[in-house]
């Protein structure tokens, strides 16, 4: 059968963005719900969920159709861990925007949130998103079996916390100015960047009858990821260089402006390019070694990281 990611991802996308408009309140306390929703209802490529969900679809296609009768809770389940990993992710953006951070204030061509409500709103945003992730991963037993509750909120705190997201947010903040080795900038990104993308493949892998994740199958899937993620930020730079703020919705040349270390400051424009697809062949040739039988989502979604333009 002929994959078609477009069909696929827009079809996914629609369960996603009513999910999210569905989850996310618009009822709360002085502007804070509307301040949450403008971040997280405000566009993006949705990469992170997708993410999730094509790991699990990949799941579901490794059990026999007679012995599906579960595949409605697993799916949920997975939908509530896409949106919770787009919370976290949208959670990061709205802190790294605020002057303390990256001080950035355009995002998705859009003003960031603290510049449309305040920098103290935008800390309590991403706060409150944050916090509703989790909520989201642990609704009663019926709905998610508290085994599968236990692995996603395993898998998102350690990518969101000191050994993921705000580890790598640290080194990076740290790092201005510095010259670092390809060793260190590639361990700042797997934190930085890599775990949260790391997360959405292994929390999709997470929503299946237990024993179905194979070690081949996760080892494989953790490789795919982690080159996957390292691609992303490797893009990233080059993106950074090479576009235009328009096509890619934020200030473009910060980077450099701020003497950030960089794949391209590092490696040269054509060395990152070079870099990015072997990271991409890595990835690929992670998911043929993988022992499942349908990994087109996920090999679909590399061709997207790789060959993004925004």
């Amino acid at each position: 059968m002929v994959f078609e990611l477009s069909n696929w991802s827009r079809e996914q996308l629609v369960l996603i963005e009513q999910a999210l408009s569905e989850w996310v309140p618009s009822q709360a306390g002085a502007n804070l719900g509307e301040s949450m929703r403008y971040a997280v209802l405000g566009g993006g490529k949705r990469l992170r969920p997708l993410l999730c969900l094509a790991t699990r679809r990949s799941m579901r296609m490794q059990v026999p159709e007679a012995a599906m009768a579960s595949a409605h809770v697993f799916d949920q389940a997975a939908l509530r861990a896409a949106c919770a990993l787009e919370l976290i992710h949208a959670y990061s953006l709205v802190h790294d925007d605020m002057p303390c951070m990256d001080d950035d204030v355009l995002r998705r061509g859009l003003p960031t949130v603290h510049v449309q409500f305040g920098q103290a709103m935008a800390l309590l945003c991403g706060d409150a998103l944050q916090a509703l992730a989790f909520e989201l991963l642990t609704p009663s037993e019926s709905l998610v079996p508290a085994r599968v509750q236990a692995s996603l909120c395993r898998h998102l705190s350690q990518a969101a916390g000191y050994a993921g997201m705000a580890g790598g947010q640290a080194i990076d903040l740290s790092s201005v100015g510095a010259t670092l080795t390809q060793v260190q900038l590639q361990e700042m990104h797997a934190k930085k960047t890599g775990a949260l993308l790391h997360a959405c493949v292994m929390m999709g892998a997470s929503c299946a009858d237990e024993g179905l994740l194979s070690p081949t199958m996760a080892s494989a899937l953790s490789t795919y990821a982690k080159a996957l993620g390292l691609a992303f930020q490797v893009v990233d730079d080059i993106l950074d260089v090479i576009s235009d703020t328009k096509t890619l919705g934020k200030t473009v040349g910060k980077d450099a402006a701020h003497e950030k270390p960089t794949f391209v400051s590092l490696l040269g424009l054509s060395g990152a390019q070079s870099y990015s697809q072997s990271l991409y062949q890595e990835a690929n040739d992670a998911l043929l070694g993988s022992g499942l039988k349908d990994v087109q989502a996920l090999s679909a979604l590399a061709d997207v990281v790789i060959k993004r333009k925004s």
